[in-house]
C-alpha cells in the first residue's frame, strides 16, 4: 500500500473536491482519494507506486495545481 499526500491550494469547495477526486481516481492503481478542504490537502492511497508526474497531470486536468509536501 502506498500513500501520497500533497497540497492543492486552489481547492475551495465541494465542486473542487469532486473534480480533483475524479481525475486522480483515473490513475492506474489508485484505490482512494481523501481530501481535506480546510487544509487543502489530498491523500491518495494506491496499490502500486505513484508517479508524481501522473498526479500533477491529473490535478492539472481538474483545473488545479498540485504542490508536493
Amino acid at each position: 500500500m502506498n500513500i501520497l499526500t500533497f497540497r492543492v491550494p486552489g481547492m475551495t469547495c465541494g465542486h473542487c473536491e469532486k473534480a480533483v477526486t475524479s481525475e486522480v481516481m483515473k490513475i492506474t492503481g489508485v484505490e482512494s482519494v481523501d481530501i481535506d478542504l480546510d487544509a487543502k490537502t489530498v491523500t491518495v492511497t494506491s496499490d502500486s507506486a505513484l508517479a508524481w508526474a501522473d498526479v500533477e497531470t491529473a490535478v492539472d486536468e481538474a483545473g488545479f495545481e498540485a504542490v508536493a509536501g
